[in-house]
């Protein structure tokens, strides 16, 4: 799926992670386990698409803060519901117990550990 939007494994994860997260660039690469400088150049990357961008840390003007944009969330729902209608065919077979009991299964391989709670989502600029 990523392929076809021109979209490292990685690229993809970092899009997940910032559907409802607003985490710092050091605790990203950290969970990623990448370099600073190799997030660095990913998300710059991405800037360049209209994707991501980087913002200051409200809590902590130190630090920087990556933010999903309209054009990044768009993209990544059109990608949930691509992997979605793939796998239905497959996970329709499943009865209701079975699809929730699949998905606590996967929950904690899915959900990133970075901030306990989601951060409020803000105003990107240059976002509409």
């Amino acid at each position: 799926m990523g392929a076809e939007h021109d979209l490292s494994l990685t690229q993809l994860r970092v899009l997940g992670i910032l559907r409802d997260r607003r985490p710092r660039m050091s605790d990203l690469a950290a969970f990623l386990g990448l370099d600073k400088s190799t997030l660095s150049g990913l998300i710059a990357r991405a800037e360049r698409r209209g994707l991501l961008t980087r913002g200051a840390d409200p809590d902590d003007k130190r630090a920087v803060v990556v933010l999903i944009t309209d054009a990044g969330r768009d993209l990544t729902r059109r990608l949930y519901e691509e992997v979605r209608d793939t796998l239905a065919p497959a996970t329709g077979r499943l009865d209701p117990k079975q699809r929730e009991q699949l998905a606590r299964l996967l929950e904690p391989l899915l959900t990133p550990p970075l901030s306990a709670t989601p951060r409020p989502e803000r105003p990107v600029r240059g976002t509409p």
